[in-house]
């Protein structure tokens, strides 16, 4: 790994650079009083100082609507791998850390090739957190800082930025800031004060356990009266389960042309929250009652998925779904807490 420091009116300069480069660059833009991540047109609108974007990164990775293969009748198929060189710039460490956990997830088992196709062609440009948002938690969930998965990592140090270049093309990019130098000590050390302060600030929600104990936890409480509790005024909207960077569940589809002859086999977004998610052959539906579906959706995060991924809990405590639910029931921190307080977890 390389560390440098460059001023903010040289990174300005490589944002330009980068964005004159034959890859498209993406990276987090403000739209009237939230943010998001789109195409960046010039230096000036990219924002490194936002507190959530609306959406992760996620839909760059996995796309709302993706083609999987072209087919025609009497013909062979034929896949559809989609993937261009890109550049995700200003990605959070709790996003950094769903996007780890969705490489292992789509690379483990049935090896996803769409997924992990367009996955290397992508660079990720990570930076610490400068402003914390309203329903942060990733502190509670041990994402407030990141080590791994991104190539390049930002961190503001006040009048300019400390650079780790973390893997080749990382390195490569810093091709790109020629002024760049070496970073000093205290260089380093206003970077650790950042990332130190960050451990602290990011939880406006304590999780009053640690994350490791949730699937033990949840094994305990799969009658608890919270679940329907919640579930009387789920909407079943399913948005916190398209804002949730770890959520990649999909429903698949044929789209057919209008010769009636060939079309398209693509996979879209769903959610374990819609009342349809889990209706299956013969219209059955064995998630058909709200109060199940919202325990899926907890226990999922808390149980399943860190049956899958060594232990790794799959919120990282973005607070997009607290934000998203006009409820106020998504909030996972309220619900863990509260099973926390009528459960001996030993």
């Amino acid at each position: 790994m390389s560390v440098s420091t460059v001023s903010k009116d040289q990174f300005k300069q490589f944002v330009e650079a980068l964005i004159r480069s034959d890859q498209r660059v993406v990276g987090v833009q403000q739209r009237n009083d939230r943010f998001v991540f789109d195409d960046l047109a010039t230096a000036d609108a990219l924002r490194l100082d936002y507190d959530v974007t609306i959406l992760s990164p996620r839909k760059y990775i996995l796309p709302q609507k993706e083609p999987l293969l072209q087919f025609a009748a009497g013909e062979s198929y034929t896949p559809v791998h989609e993937g261009a060189p890109m550049v995700l710039l200003g990605v959070h460490p709790y996003d950094m850390a769903s996007i780890n956990q969705m490489d292992q997830l789509f690379s483990q088992d049935e090896y996803d090739s769409h997924y992990m196709n367009r996955r290397q062609h992508i660079t990720v440009i990570a930076c610490d957190v400068v402003t914390p948002s309203e329903n942060v938690f990733a502190a509670s969930m041990g994402t407030a800082t990141v080590e791994k998965g991104y190539d390049m990592l930002l961190t503001d140090i006040g009048d300019a930025y400390v650079v780790q270049a973390a893997t080749d093309k990382g390195k490569a990019l810093t091709n790109l800031m020629p002024q760049a130098r070496p970073a000093s000590e205290a260089d380093l050390d206003k970077c650790r004060a950042v990332q130190e302060q960050n451990q602290q600030k990011l939880n406006q929600h304590v999780l009053e356990c640690k994350p490791s104990y949730l699937p033990k936890l949840l094994e305990k409480n799969y009658e608890h009266p919270v679940w329907e509790e919640k579930a009387r005024l789920c909407y079943s909207c399913g948005s916190c389960n398209q804002v949730c960077p770890t959520c990649y569940c999909f429903d698949v589809q044929d789209e057919v042309n209008w010769d009636l002859k060939s079309g398209t086999r693509y996979r879209a977004w769903d959610g374990c929250l819609l009342e349809d998610f889990a209706t299956v052959a013969g219209d059955h539906n064995f998630r058909k009652n709200r109060s199940d579906r919202f325990r899926h959706r907890l226990y999922r995060k808390g149980k399943y998925v860190p049956g899958k991924i060594d232990g790794q809990i799959a919120c990282v405590g973005c607070g997009r779904c607290i934000t998203a639910c006009t409820s106020n029931i998504a909030n996972p921190v309220d619900v863990y807490n509260q099973l926390m307080k009528r459960t001996d977890i030993g």
